[in-house]
């Protein structure tokens, strides 16, 4: 039931934190999430620019909206511009991967949503969006095993949850934690499509 979308992050909700990480979810997490950690090379402060980021990581979200061809090469261009301002902006990782894996690009894809997943490391999006995209491109076992790793930085995270089970109930790899993440998305589902499928299968797992 996932549409491998992918899910975008908006800055415009966070623009007091210091390092203006990009939704109050992830600003909770501390403006300290963004600093450069290894793999990465070193950067200097002086050499970013995080506020320039947020404001073309923003004006990048209603091309996203779009979906037509000219409108994600827009803003994939605005979203390199926020990532030549601070190679370290996560959420323009994130967004840059989300035009990715909508593209059917999965290796470029997962590279960004990798760069996201260690700039931050208290979010699931980043592990959700990674997690559909080793899934699209056939890699189950990873998918399975990235989704829970979004379960555990947010447990009960429904996007993960529906992810896991679904994807767990069409490889023919439930277990005994199954019965519960239904449950989970039979009662907080993102839509009733999800809540009545959720309890469909339940029927069938028990």
């Amino acid at each position: 039931m996932n549409d491998a979308t992918g899910r975008k992050f908006d800055s415009r909700s966070a623009a007091a934190c210091a390092a203006a990480l990009a939704i109050a979810i992830i600003a909770a997490a501390g403006c300290s999430a963004t600093k450069p950690t290894d793999p990465y090379a070193p950067v200097s402060e002086a050499t970013r620019d995080t506020q320039k980021a947020i404001a073309l990581n923003n004006q990048a979200l209603p091309f996203m909206e779009k979906k037509d061809l000219a409108s994600l090469t827009k803003a994939e261009d605005l979203l390199r511009q926020a990532l030549a301002a601070d190679l370290y902006f996560g959420p323009a990782h994130n967004n840059l991967g989300v035009i990715y894996l909508q593209e059917g690009k999965y290796y470029e894809a997962a590279g960004e949503f990798e760069w996201a997943r260690r700039l931050l490391p208290g979010h699931p999006d980043p592990r959700v969006n990674l997690a559909m995209t080793l899934e699209s491109a056939g890699r189950s076992d990873e998918a399975i095993a990235t989704y829970r790793t979004a379960l555990e930085v947010y447990p009960d995270y429904i996007a993960a949850a529906q992810g896991l089970a679904r994807l767990q109930l069409k490889s023919g790899k439930t277990d005994e934690k199954t019965p519960a993440l239904l449950r989970v998305i039979a009662m907080q589902g993102d839509t009733p499509d999800w809540r009545e499928w959720a309890k469909g299968e339940l029927t069938r797992v028990r």
